[in-house]
């Protein structure tokens, strides 16, 4: 096997973050090639290599799969350790990965990823809250019923991987979701292939508008730790 996996902005792209994490996390080699985002929608650029116009899309040979999901799915038959291997723990991983993949839209509304900075929000609205409230629910479930430090267990899987850009938003926002499922964020943010994730991002040089000025309306900027 040889794969290819696309990937925009480090600073941005948190779609993008969840294979790239899993695969690095779990030693799946890959060539890692990047295709900045250059504008507020890039459809027609990213259609030459995708088919909804979209990243993350990962190559192998001739055979495209799109979409974080669709990508996770296709690796999980490939490789071992994508998902956990306890039948309860990978039922509730795969719930919980189907939860975030389709819910918590205030949230990538209100906190739109941006790895480098810090932010003072504004007030959290009833709907952020709501989500922020499900958030840490969700984690205290897995981390007591499976015994962490992950979030079916003591192995990194899939489930972790998809709720890596919640970790950075967590920090960036300074959201509160209680100190049980606070280990889970620092143990995510230590974690080598996160950090290696990170450190791209800050070393990013380019900034786009649309980007810039989402991150700019969710609240004051405090920090920015990135490159000029």
């Amino acid at each position: 096997m040889s794969y290819t996996l696309v990937t925009a902005n480090r600073n941005y792209s948190s779609w993008s973050l969840r294979p790239w994490v899993l695969m690095k996390a779990l030693g799946i080699p890959f060539e890692d090639r990047i295709e900045p985002f250059t504008q507020a929608v890039n459809y027609a650029a990213f259609r030459s290599f995708s088919p909804t116009g979209q990243v993350p899309v990962l190559l192998d040979g001739d055979r495209t799969i799109w979409d974080s999901l669709g990508i996770a799915l296709y690796v999980g038959e490939r490789h071992p350790g994508v998902w956990p291997w306890e039948k309860e723990a990978r039922a509730w991983a795969q719930c919980a990965v189907a939860e975030m993949h389709s819910g918590f839209a205030t949230l990538r509304n209100d906190c739109p990823m941006n790895v480098g900075v810090r932010v003072e929000t504004h007030l959290p609205s009833p709907a952020l809250n709501k989500d922020i409230g499900r958030l840490k629910e969700l984690w205290e479930e897995g981390l007591e019923r499976f015994g962490g430090p992950f979030l079916a267990g003591a192995a990194f899987t899939a489930v972790d991987a998809f709720y890596a850009p919640v970790a950075f938003r967590m920090r960036t926002y300074g959201l509160d979701v209680g100190p049980v499922a606070r280990t889970w964020v620092d143990h995510m943010l230590a974690l080598p292939a996160m950090r290696e994730w990170e450190a791209a991002a800050l070393a990013e040089t380019w900034r786009e508008e649309s980007h810039e000025a989402e991150v700019g309306a969710a609240g004051r900027i405090l920090e920015d730790h990135r490159a000029m």
